[in-house]
């Protein structure tokens, strides 16, 4: 099977090549259609480079990064970014601006609003509304656009409790609609990454150590004898 997304070897460094910060080093990595991948680690791992570098944010210093030119991607930010306008207009900005004329954007931005629970919020401008609302008015603009891959970093860190679980519920509920949509997804939360994911991934200094079925990855074994590090960071002994 063609893989959506291939990552060969990639690397990538901030500032001058003398000093600066390695953040990625020499990872790849292979995604395929419907698979719900789970990047773990500590701060400053290398997490957030990669989601960046995978949706074309970020140009590797080496190696190669391939997509599929036929498969839509969408990236939800932990702190998602919108715009001075209604709810419906941040949703349906997106969709004008990929060419859907206006008044049939914001019928779909309503329709979005709706599969997360905000139709009667539509009009409220979205930089009033909640932590948690703002990031389901994310959710709704990125499941409009009908994204085939779904880049997700920390999408719940910054909730409260009943918001976490809220957007979380719809995370999964857009993973198993049927639509075989794939995520790939950044999270600390080690029970949210045993409910959502497939595989998972353990990132430490910018290098993939582990790259396990979820299954694999909890239980306990195997991490320890061939992925120490990854053991230590799971039962929260990583130094």
């Amino acid at each position: 099977m063609t893989p959506h997304l291939s990552v060969r070897n990639a690397s990538v460094h901030y500032g001058a090549r003398s000093g600066g910060v390695q953040a990625l080093r020499d990872v790849s990595l292979h995604v395929a259609a419907g698979e719900r991948i789970a990047l773990v680690g500590a701060n400053g791992c290398g997490k957030s480079t990669l989601l960046r570098l995978v949706h074309g944010l970020l140009a590797p210093t080496a190696g190669t990064v391939m997509r599929n030119p036929d498969v839509r991607q969408a990236m939800l930010f932990q702190r998602p970014y919108l715009m001075r306008l209604s709810a419906q207009g941040n949703v349906a900005l997106g969709l004008w601006l990929r060419g859907t004329p206006w008044s049939s954007a914001k019928a779909q931005a309503l329709e979005a609003l709706q599969r997360v629970g905000l139709a009667d919020l539509a009009l409220r401008p979205a930089n009033k509304l909640s932590g948690g609302q703002q990031q389901r008015v994310a959710l709704a603009r990125a499941w409009a656009l009908a994204p085939q891959v779904l880049l997700l970093d920390e999408p719940t860190a910054s909730l409260d409790p009943h918001a976490k679980r809220e957007v979380e519920t719809l995370i999964g509920d857009l993973a198993h609609n049927g639509t075989g949509m794939t995520l790939l997804f950044a999270s600390h939360n080690l029970g949210q990454v045993k409910r959502l994911a497939t595989r998972v991934l353990y990132l430490e200094q910018g290098s993939v150590l582990a790259d396990l079925p979820v299954q694999e990855f909890f239980a306990g074994t195997l991490l320890k004898t061939n992925y120490p590090e990854a053991h230590l960071f799971v039962k929260g002994e990583l130094v």
